[in-house]
């Protein structure tokens, strides 16, 4: 052990949480802080990045350096939500809120005009993926049509950790994973901007550079060290977006890992033996070099199970989650769908919205809640079945994140998947990847050099295997049955808020099938 200390710093979706560790990944100091997003209209979904990413991030970085020799730090790398967009001036002043990744769905216009501009196939074939809500693209040009005067004043775009990285350093660069989600601006093939069409759809804002996570991009300013109460200096790595750094944490790095990060939403990242893409998933480069990952999001999970709590009386978590324990396997017939923000993978649904089937008189919270979870993890079954093909089979499934805690919802998963689980014995998230892609970018360690112990394997239980296949059955029916009243529903909606630059437009439609 060497005893210089490395700080991760990652800014999720509810919150933003730090370590700092040793070379060997010992952990010596935590601190965190909880936030939320702002949700101005149906289908959008913003932050402030001044007040939540940039403040939190300070606030975490002091506490840190309270309870450690800041002397002794050699490294530090930041992680966060993606891909979003924030648009900035030359002086980093944000020009408007950051709009955040695949929950914010305001740009379906522009997701099926440039689709129509560039070609879907060229798209998917240049970028690895279909243009979506997640996509960063579509996001710069709703911005560009719906407000001028913000475009006016934008020179410079940023993910959430690009924009820290800008704020600690100086440097205007961005990592080569998440741009490969920036879509359409990057080629996943050649590793480097899709210089035509960058310069079409971002047409007016300078381009960042581009490093690899792990790479040392700049230095903490003077300024920057004060505010964060730590050394002028310290080398600072370029990060990436929060789920491949998590994923990085939990030793997911070998063809045939693919990792389920269980938080306010849910996501995966396959690690592929070479590039190949589906329709309905995301083909993008992994957190190493020559890597190619395949991933899918949730825009529902631990949100929905929070929505419960809050509906039912705000009962304790632990009480809710021990009642839903006793309640049987398949919550005595309720289906819940959970598209209570659209959706994204598999049905990349805008104007999808969350569906109860089966309420009777004698269902109680507990069923709720537990329908909940069971939801969720049919969400998660038909992801699986999309990820594992016979190009690339899953070999092993990691659980990450805070809902591996208490156990419920991991058993659940793994019953109706039929799938066990690998829980790391470190827990600590995203930070903990961090810490790690900063000690190989300041060469503390080799880049093979992994962290991740399994503390536990959750097994699938057969006995319940029959009621999970029936309700899987009726969840897989649902959507397509309820789709045209629900379409009507969130139109209403729409309605009632004025949605400016969405209205009446289409859904883009996406094939159902394989390949």
């Amino acid at each position: 052990m060497t005893g210089e200390l490395l700080i991760g710093i990652d800014m999720g979706t509810g919150s933003t949480k730090g370590v700092v560790t040793t070379a060997d990944g010992r952990i010596v100091a935590t601190a965190s802080r909880k936030h939320g997003m702002e949700l101005p209209r149906p289908g959008w979904a913003e932050v402030d990045a001044e007040t939540v990413w940039w403040g939190d991030l300070v606030e975490v970085a002091r506490e840190l350096a309270g309870q450690i020799d800041v002397a002794a730090v050699t490294g530090m790398c930041v992680s966060g939500v993606g891909p979003c967009l924030l648009l900035t001036d030359d002086d980093l002043n944000p020009t408007r809120n950051g709009i955040l990744y695949g929950i914010d769905m305001r740009a379906t216009q522009q997701i099926e005009d440039l689709t129509e501009r560039f070609g879907a196939e060229a798209i998917v074939e240049r970028c690895g993926k279909a243009l979506s809500t997640q996509a960063v693209g579509p996001k710069i040009a709703w911005v560009r049509e719906n407000e001028p005067e913000v475009w006016e004043r934008s020179t410079r775009w940023f993910n959430s950790n690009s924009y820290v990285v800008a704020k600690l350093t100086g440097e205007y660069v961005i990592d080569h994973h998440t741009a490969s989600q920036s879509d359409p601006l990057y080629d996943v093939h050649a590793r480097d901007w899709a210089d035509d069409w960058a310069a079409e759809v971002a047409d007016g804002l300078q381009m960042p550079r581009l490093a690899w996570p792990h790479e040392v991009v700049g230095e903490l300013t003077a300024a920057a060290a004060e505010e964060l109460g730590l050394a002028e200096g310290i080398p600072v790595s370029a990060g990436t977006v929060d789920a491949w750094a998590e994923a990085f944490s939990a030793g997911v790095r070998r063809p045939g890992d693919l990792m389920l990060m269980y938080g306010s939403t849910m996501f995966f990242v396959q690690v592929l033996e070479g590039f190949h893409a589906h329709p309905l998933l995301w083909t993008t480069n992994g957190v190493e070099r020559d890597q190619y990952t395949l991933a899918a999001g949730m825009s529902t999970s631990g949100s929905l199970t929070t929505w419960v709590q809050q509906l039912t009386g705000d009962a304790p978590f632990e009480d809710l989650v021990a009642e839903a324990s006793e309640v049987d396997p398949g919550a005595d017939g309720l289906v819940v769908l959970p598209y209570f923000a659209g959706e994204r993978t598999p049905i990349f649904d805008a104007r999808a919205r969350g569906v109860v089937a089966g309420l009777s008189l004698r269902h109680g919270r507990a069923h709720l809640f537990r329908a909940a979870y069971e939801g969720i993890a049919c969400g998660i079954r038909q992801i699986v079945e999309f990820l594992d093909s016979e190009q690339d089979p899953i070999k092993r499934l990691v659980a990450v994140g805070g809902g591996t805690q208490g156990g419920l919802w991991t058993q659940i998963v793994s019953d109706v998947t039929g799938r066990p689980q690998d829980v790391p014995e470190q827990t600590i998230g995203a930070s903990y990847g961090d810490a790690l892609l900063a000690a190989i970018g300041t060469g503390l360690v080799p880049p093979e050099t992994d962290w991740a112990r399994v503390g536990s394997t959750v097994e699938p239980r057969p006995q319940n295997r029959e009621v999970y296949d029936k309700i899987y059955r009726v969840y897989t029916e649902l959507y397509p049955a309820t789709k045209e009243q629900v379409h009507a529903l969130s139109r209403l909606q729409e309605d009632a808020f004025g949605e400016a630059g969405q209205g009446d437009a289409p859904v883009p439609e996406v094939e159902s099938g394989r390949r």
